[in-house]
This record gives C-alpha cells, sequence and structure tokens, in this order.
C-alpha cells in the first residue's frame, strides 16, 4: 500500500506544492482545510498530474475537530505516513508587542498550537507502532526570531515550535520523525501571496522591512530532503534577513 502525507491547511501555495513532490514519490495526498470548494479544485487539478489525493473539511482553529478528520483519511486511505501543519488564514497579520493583548493570543492559540499538538496525538500511535513516520511543522519566522512589531502569531508559533524540538528528542529511534521549517518570506501563488508580488525573486515590504518571495516548490523540496535525511530539527529558508529586535534602554 502505498504511503499517504495529509496536508493540514492546504492551499494554492505550499500546500499544493507538498502534495506534488510527495505525489512525485508515490505518495497519495489527503488535503485538510476549511473550504472544501476550494480543496475540490486541487484535487482536481492533482489528478490531472496523475497524483491521488482527496478533500477533507476541517475548520483547523476547533482543535475537537482533529479525530474526526484524521479518522475520515484512514478511512479513505487506510494510513497516514507524513504530516505537513502549516494554516496560515487570509490576511494573518502581525501585532505590535506594545499593542498585544490577551484576547488576541487567545484567538491564536488554537490554530498555531493545540491543534497541531491534537493531530500528533491522533497520528503518532499508528506512526510509533509501524516504527515510520513524520510530523512536519510549517511556522512563521518570527517563532524562530523574534523583532520589533512582529508579534501576535509568533509567541504562538514559539509554543509550538518548543513543543516541536522535545516532541524530535522523544522520538529519538522511534523510525519518527518531527521537524520544523520557518518560512523567512511570503509564498508564491498562496492565498496571501502579496499583490503584484506573486512569483518568486520578487519582495514585499512591512514596516519598512523587505521580504522576498519564494516559489512554494522550493520549500516543498526543502521539506522532501528534511523528511529523507532526517539530520535537523529545524531549517529557516531562506536565510532570515530580519535583524534582532533592539534592547530598550
Amino acid at each position: 500500500m502505498s504511503k499517504v502525507i495529509a496536508v493540514f491547511g492546504a492551499g494554492t501555495g505550499l500546500g499544493v506544492s507538498m502534495a506534488r513532490r510527495f505525489g512525485r514519490e508515490g505518495f497519495r495526498v489527503a488535503l485538510v482545510a476549511r473550504r472544501k470548494d476550494r480543496l475540490d479544485a486541487l484535487v482536481a487539478e492533482l489528478a490531472d498530474e496523475g497524483v491521488e489525493a482527496a478533500a477533507f473539511s476541517a475548520d483547523l482553529t476547533e482543535p475537537a475537530q482533529v479525530p474526526a478528520v484524521v479518522n475520515a483519511i484512514r478511512e479513505r486511505f487506510g494510513r497516514i505516513d507524513v504530516v505537513e501543519y502549516g494554516p496560515v488564514p487570509a490576511g494573518q497579520s502581525f501585532t505590535s508587542a506594545t499593542k498585544l493583548d490577551a484576547a488576541t493570543l487567545k484567538a491564536l492559540i488554537p490554530l498555531f498550537l493545540l491543534t497541531p499538538v491534537e493531530v500528533v496525538q491522533a497520528v503518532l500511535p499508528e506512526m510509533t507502532e509501524r516504527g515510520e513516520g513524520a510530523f512536519l511543522l510549517t511556522q512563521g519566522l518570527s517563532a524562530v526570531l523574534p523583532s520589533a512589531h512582529f508579534s501576535g502569531p509568533g509567541p504562538v508559533m514559539a509554543a509550538a515550535r518548543n513543543y516541536l524540538y522535545s516532541l524530535n528528542g522523544e522520538l529519538a529511534g522511534t523510525g519518527v520523525y518531527a521537524g520544523t521549517l520557518a518560512v523567512a518570506a511570503a509564498i508564491a501563488r498562496s492565498e496571501n501571496a502579496p499583490a503584484k508580488h506573486d512569483t518568486a525573486d520578487d519582495f514585499t515590504a512591512f514596516e519598512g522591512i523587505e521580504f522576498p518571495v519564494v516559489d512554494p516548490d522550493d520549500i516543498a523540496e526543502c521539506y522532501w530532503d528534511m523528511y529523507t535525511r532526517r539530520d535537523r530539527v529545524e531549517q529557516v529558508y531562506p536565510e532570515p534577513t530580519i535583524p534582532q529586535a533592539e534592547t530598550a534602554s
């Protein structure tokens, strides 16, 4: 039976690129996101390219929905070998630390921390039983490199990053890999791609800092390398260009 990758937060950017990259290696693909109509279009697109895929609708801001969607994937494909978790809501933005409040953080915690933990709990038993599998967590650079005006999702993602590092260490020797990739860029062709900057080698700016616009196919290739080599817990792609925030005097 061919392997299965479940892409949580699948969209027109990295999600479909992950599906194509792993699909070229014979993986079947489960695409998970809130809007099934968009997923169905991606499934049809992948089918035309010879990749077997299926759509599964779930609201990833609701951790309680995880068991049902994981069971649905298993019913359709029989197994889950790899998970890539990386949803980014359309219009997701940063918040300055001076304006960040508990309500803002509370709204971010389910999607960026609680749900990925629930996904791991749902898929880990079968992976450890087989002695093979992977959980891949996609994050933003602010989880790795805090900077002025780039708070909000960063503190919550940093907590998930902490969890991922612990998970990686605890899974050593089991055949199950946990890794995280921090994207230090805008992603071309994604729903959040900046207007008029939807191709690689472009740049977009926020708070006066330029971000490269990268091709999601390149990120997917980096993920394939992490999955096959399993020689690092974390990768930042591309190399970060945002300076550390200066310490206030």
